[in-house]
């Protein structure tokens, strides 16, 4: 890679760190490659910025193939290298720039959805309102705690909704005391000078939650434009509808990059049991003080952990520790756990049975 022809000043403004150039000074780079980032997919086609402009590309296929084969995509956040066209029209990406961290989730179907790279902040975001959900808002920072990717949160609609104190410290209780927690107005132009400390010049945030939580509205005071739309939540559950459909990176004034996305019905963790059990370090801390060595910390004598910590924070942590057991079970260890499960049904059932003739 030749070093001489990129411009660091103008790369650094829109993201770029030094662990990422050792990244790229150890690639065998093709000559009169451009290093640039991936602001916006729409399938195929990606817009990407050098650090004073977008401009739009297309993934080669062999790097395509390559990406497919390990079951991985380009995200937005991704650093990549870029060859113009032989014939000055298409612009192709031909290498990525391994990247320092990926937040990923597995789809509906089990597979690996990768949705964002190379974040310094994750702003996990919920309203105040029918949105409020503090499990869902632990399985959000587990998530980024899962790749060590420092979060805030975000907490929206304190203009309209109703208990907003409380509810706030309710969010502080429950979460580690190392996570920020900020109630903002999303429409005020004073929430810019509220997360101004979390939105550093050439730092990257993402932001996460569910539809309806005020991303879009959030984004568009951060940026300082309307750049995103916002629609209204349903009326009875109101439940936030996706005015967001792609990841996009912007540029705020202040010079930080922000990724919106689009919001996520359901979070399935991509993570190993170890490493989600590891990310409550308060249930960790003190598991070796129960009375059992092997404690479940659910019905067992002498268990330290269901007497310190509060049973919905324990409840949820049980519940992300089964989805990734789940999620490491091979083809045959299902099928075992499934055959089980139904020879377990046929013997409640023969015993029902056993009553009814009785």
């Amino acid at each position: 890679m030749n070093f001489d022809r990129l411009d660091f000043a103008a790369l650094k403004a829109i993201g770029l760190k030094q662990p990422l150039i050792q990244q790229l000074a150890s690639l065998g780079a093709p000559p009169g490659a451009a290093l640039e980032r991936v602001t916006e997919v729409q399938r195929e086609h990606y817009l990407l910025h050098d650090g004073h402009g977008e401009w739009p590309a297309r993934i080669h296929p062999t790097l395509w193939q390559a990406l497919a084969a390990d079951s991985d995509a380009l995200v937005v956040g991704d650093w990549v290298l870029v060859l113009p066209d032989a014939q000055g029209g298409t612009r192709w990406i031909v290498q990525r720039v391994p990247p320092l961290n990926r937040l990923v989730r597995r789809d509906t179907r089990g597979a690996r959805a990768p949705l964002v790279a190379n974040i310094d902040w994750a702003l996990l975001v919920m309203g105040l309102d029918s949105d409020y959900n503090l499990g869902r808002l632990e399985r959000y920072l587990t998530w980024t705690q899962l790749v060590e990717v420092r979060a805030l949160v975000v907490l929206t609609k304190a203009d309209i909704a109703a208990e907003v104190e409380a509810r706030v410290d309710a969010c502080r209780a429950r979460l580690p005391r190392e996570v920020e927690v900020r109630a903002v107005n999303g429409l005020a132009a004073v929430t810019r000078e509220l997360l101004a400390p979390w939105l550093a010049a050439g730092d990257t945030a993402v932001l996460l939650g569910s539809s309806g939580a005020g991303k879009s509205t959030l984004t568009n005071t951060l940026v300082g434009q309307l750049v995103q739309d916002t629609g209204a939540v349903r009326r009875g559950d109101e439940r936030g509808q996706h005015t967001t459909t792609a990841r996009t990176l912007y540029r705020l004034p202040g010079g930080a990059c922000l990724i919106d996305t689009p919001g996520l019905r359901t979070l399935q963790l991509d993570a190993a049991e170890g490493a989600v059990a590891a990310t409550f370090d308060d249930i960790v801390r003190l598991a070796p003080q129960c009375r059992f060595r092997d404690c479940r910390h659910v019905e067992e004598p002498g268990c330290r952990v269901r007497d310190a910590v509060a049973p919905e924070r324990l409840k949820n942590y049980q519940k992300l520790l089964r989805e990734a057991r789940r999620d490491q079970l091979t083809v045959l260890d299902r099928r075992v756990q499934l055959a089980t499960w139904k020879a377990r049904s046929r013997a409640a059932k023969a015993r029902m049975r056993e009553k009814v003739g009785a």
